[in-house]
């Protein structure tokens, strides 16, 4: 199983005209946790609890929301 993070709907949607600095900001925190999530949850799809829920990050420039879901696979 691989963990991954995505813009849902897309960037556009998430970011918009955000400045660049910004969204480069939001990327790099999305890679943190991403790799945070895949040392803590090694088998997602047998993970049996109550998910993290949603929860926000502080990046330069402002914040973001993320949700981790444990159990979907990346396709």
């Amino acid at each position: 199983m691989t963990l991954a993070w995505e813009y849902e709907p897309d960037a556009t949607h998430v970011v918009g005209e955000a400045d660049p600095g910004f969204a480069a900001e939001v990327e790099k925190k999305a890679d943190e946790l991403v790799r945070a999530a895949s040392a803590l949850y090694l088998d997602g799809s047998s993970y049996q609890g109550i998910g993290p829920g949603v929860a926000t990050a502080y990046v330069p420039g402002g914040m973001l929301e993320y949700l981790t879901a444990v159990r979907q696979e990346h396709l």
